[in-house]
C-alpha cells in the first residue's frame, strides 16, 4: 500500500465516524481550532515567514506573495470565520422533502456527507483552515494538497487542526495533508477513487485542466475569475468610480477582483478619466481598447493598448482591461465570449436593463450595482468556503456547508412488499 493509499484508507475510516458525529462534537472541534489559531499564532506566523522569505527568494510576484501572506489580522479573520461556522445550522440529517405514498410507505430525502474530499490548492494557506472547518461541520473527511510555496504554513495549520480533533475525541485522520511535494502524487490522488468521493481543485487553469483530464473521481471546478462590470448609460457615474475602485484595488490578487471594465459609449468620455485618475492613485495599469485609448490620451494615467489576449486574463494584479461598448447587447456578447462565469455585474439605474442583464448572464454570481468582491463564503453568510464553483452541476458560487452534502432516500414501511 502506497503512502497516499494509506492516507485514503485512514480518511475513509474517519469519514464513517464523522458521518454519525453529533453537531455538538463537531462544533467543539471547530472552537478548538479557532482557539488553536490564537494560542499558536507565533508558531503559525513564523512558519508563514519562512514561506514568504522562500517565495521572495524564488522570485514570486507580489500578487502571489500577498495570497501567501498570513499576519495577525488575517489570522484573526480566519479564526472569526471558523467561529461563524459554529453558529451555522448543521445540514447533516436535514429532511429536504417527505411524503406518504398511497401504498403506505413514508418517503423522505435527507442530507448526508459526501464522504472524503480531496482538495488541491496553491498559494493560500487560509484554504487549509477553510476546507477543514467546512468538511468537519458537514461530517466529511479531507485530504489536502497545498502548493510547495505554502508547505511550512500548511504543516503547522494541519497540526493545529489534528490536535483540536484529538482534544475533543474525533479522529485525527479526518483531516490529512500530503507533505511530499512530488507532483506525481497529485495524479495519484486523482485516481484514488476507492477512497475519495470528490475532488476540488483551487488554482490556475492548468490545474483545473489536469484534474478534468486525469481524475477518475468527480471534479468540481471553479475559482478562476475573469470578472466584469458593465457601466450602463444610466449609471450614477460618481458612485461608479467607488465601486470600480473597490472591485479592482481592495484586494487585486483574488479571484473575485475586477478584470475588465465595460463602459457604455454614451458615458465613456465623462467616466473614463474619472476612473483612470482614481485607479492611478493605486498604480493600476489600464489595458485599453481602440475606443477608450483616445479618451485616456490626455489623462495622467498608465494606459496601454489592449493585446489580443488581454480580455481573457484573470489578472490577479493591479491591471484592468477597459473596453467601450455600444450598449447592453455588446456588453452581454463580450461577457459570454470572455467571462469564466465567476462574477459579473452591471452598474445602472435602468431596472429593465438590470433585469435583462441578470436574466442573460449565466455566471455563478451576477451583481446589480455592487462590487464583485462580495463573491465569498463569509460575505454570503456561509461562514468560510471550500471553493467558488463555476460549473453548472451540483454546486455554483461559494461552496459552503450545504454544497458539501449529498442526499439519500429513506423509505419506511410496515413490512411492506411491492405488488
Amino acid at each position: 500500500m502506497s503512502e497516499l493509499q494509506q492516507l485514503g484508507q485512514q480518511a475513509k475510516v474517519a469519514s464513517y465516524q464523522l458521518a454519525t458525529a453529533k453537531t455538538e462534537s463537531k462544533n467543539k472541534a471547530l472552537l478548538a481550532i479557532a482557539d488553536g489559531l490564537k494560542t499558536r499564532q507565533e508558531e503559525i506566523l513564523a512558519a508563514n515567514k519562512q514561506d514568504i522569505d522562500a517565495g521572495r527568494a524564488n522570485g514570486l510576484t507580489e500578487a502571489l506573495l500577498d495570497r501567501l501572506l498570513l499576519d495577525e489580522s488575517r489570522l484573526a479573520a480566519i479564526a472569526a470565520d471558523v467561529r461563524s461556522v459554529v453558529e451555522l445550522p448543521d445540514p447533516v440529517g436535514e429532511v429536504l422533502e417527505g411524503r406518504l405514498l398511497e401504498n403506505g410507505l413514508r418517503l423522505s430525502r435527507r442530507r448526508i456527507p459526501v464522504g472524503v474530499m480531496g482538495v488541491i490548492y496553491e498559494a493560500r494557506p487560509n484554504v487549509t483552515i477553510d476546507v477543514a472547518v467546512l468538511a468537519l461541520k458537514t461530517g466529511n473527511a479531507a485530504i489536502l494538497r497545498g502548493g510547495k510555496e505554502t508547505v511550512n504554513s500548511n504543516l503547522v495549520l494541519t497540526k493545529v487542526i489534528q490536535d483540536a480533533l484529538a482534544e475533543v475525541g474525533l479522529p485525527q485522520h479526518a483531516v490529512q495533508y500530503i507533505e511530499n511535494p512530488d507532483r506525481a502524487l497529485v495524479s495519484e490522488l486523482l485516481r484514488l477513487d476507492q477512497y475519495v468521493d470528490m475532488i476540488i481543485p483551487r488554482g490556475g487553469a492548468g490545474l483545473h485542466r489536469l484534474c478534468k483530464e486525469q481524475s477518475t473521481i468527480p471534479v468540481i471546478t471553479g475559482g478562476i475569475g475573469i470578472c466584469h462590470l458593465f457601466v450602463d448609460a444610466s449609471a450614477e457615474l460618481d458612485r461608479v468610480v467607488d465601486v470600480v475602485e473597490n472591485a479592482k484595488v481592495q484586494r487585486p490578487s483574488v479571484c473575485n477582483a475586477l478584470d475588465t471594465l465595460l463602459v457604455h459609449e454614451a458615458v465613456a468620455a465623462e467616466l473614463l478619466p474619472k476612473v483612470a485618475a482614481r485607479l492611478a492613485e493605486s498604480g493600476v495599469e489600464l489595458r485599453a481598447c481602440d475606443k477608450s485609448l483616445p479618451v485616456l490620451a490626455d489623462c495622467d494615467v498608465n494606459a496601454v493598448p489592449a493585446g489580443p489576449e488581454d480580455f481573457d486574463q484573470e489578472w490577479l494584479a493591479l491591471i484592468l482591461g477597459v473596453k467601450v461598448v455600444s450598449g447592453l447587447d455588446e456588453a452581454l456578447m463580450h461577457i459570454r465570449e470572455h467571462s469564466s462565469e465567476h462574477s459579473d455585474g452591471i452598474l445602472t439605474n435602468d431596472m429593465a436593463n438590470a433585469t435583462a442583464f441578470v436574466n442573460s448572464v449565466t455566471s455563478a454570481a451576477v451583481y446589480v450595482n455592487a462590487s464583485t468582491r462580495f463573491t465569498d463564503g463569509s460575505q454570503f453568510g456561509l461562514g468560510a468556503e471550500v471553493a467558488v464553483s463555476t460549473q453548472k452541476l451540483h454546486a455554483r458560487g461559494p461552496m459552503g456547508l450545504k454544497e458539501l452534502t449529498t442526499y439519500k432516500w429513506v423509505i419506511e414501511g410496515d413490512y411492506t412488499v411491492r405488488g
